[in-house]
């Protein structure tokens, strides 16, 4: 059972695509992002993304960096990341991720960082930078635990590195809409739509997309096809610039991209 993917089946019963929101962990402090993530959570997110702040991210674009940057120097410390998802679920019941580089993980210890996640009450991970092929020891450890393990799908993956993605998959696949680091773009990559329909040759059963997601517009033309889309920079953005308040707004305007058109 993956309650991930129950959150996206839930979603689409209602005649929506899965809205997954993604903050990171720390900024502008540790209990203001606690509050965000439930902020998300009360707005229309049906799945939590949660980025740990990370000292050289390779994926993360300039409105998210700085916010990681204040995280680290306001003191985030690693063991933070179950104590705000402790906190998380015991105020909201939607499924809470974490977007995660391997480095931290294998410092921490694989089977430690699963258990401590799970007794959080988290759902599982979204490893940006490791391969099915690298990953036994996290697929033992979230097969034991029940965590989701959700790998990331790009335009320029092989159909054998699609199958093994797949294959390894728990939740649903990342699919990475276009070439490049995370950040807003006034018009998504077409190769999304390609690449969806690539994974789903493999038997792929949940995609969502992501990167470059940030209007309710751009989220309507994404769940046409997919099964949820990612949105992060323009929630940063909006926590950022008007606090809570603001992100709230933020939040509800982009759900309001989620219902399916009529067929």
């Amino acid at each position: 059972m993956s309650r991930v993917a129950d959150a996206i089946d839930a979603a689409r019963s209602e005649g929506r695509g899965a809205f997954v929101g993604y903050l990171p962990l720390g900024f502008p402090d540790l209990q203001t992002s606690i509050d965000a993530a439930v902020t998300l959570a009360e707005n229309g997110v049906d799945i939590l993304e949660l980025g740990p702040p990370y000292s050289d991210p390779v994926m993360d674009g300039t409105v998210i960096q700085e916010a990681t940057q204040t995280a680290l120097a306001g003191g985030f410390r690693l063991r933070d990341v179950f104590t705000a998802i402790r906190e998380i679920t015991a105020r909201v019941d939607i499924p809470v991720l974490v977007m995660t580089y391997w480095n931290p993980v294998l410092q921490y210890g694989v089977d430690a960082y699963a258990d401590d996640l799970a007794a959080a009450g988290g759902a599982g991970l979204i490893t940006p930078d490791i391969t099915p092929e690298s990953a036994a020891d996290w697929i033992a450890a979230s097969e034991r635990t029940g965590l989701d393990r959700i790998f990331l799908a790009a335009p320029t993956s092989t159909d054998e590195r699609l199958r093994l993605i797949v294959e390894n998959s728990t939740g649903f696949v990342y699919t990475v809409s276009t070439m490049g680091i995370t950040g807003e773009r006034a018009e998504l990559d077409a190769a999304a739509r390609t690449l969806v329909a690539r994974l789903r040759e493999h038997g792929c059963a949940h995609a969502c997309v992501g990167i470059g997601i940030s209007t309710a517009d751009q989220i309507g033309g994404v769940v046409a096809y997919a099964d949820g889309a990612i949105v992060g920079t323009a929630l940063v953005r909006a926590l950022r610039d008007g606090g809570l308040d603001g992100l709230a707004a933020t939040t509800r305007a982009l759900a309001a991209g989620t219902p399916l058109a009529a067929n």
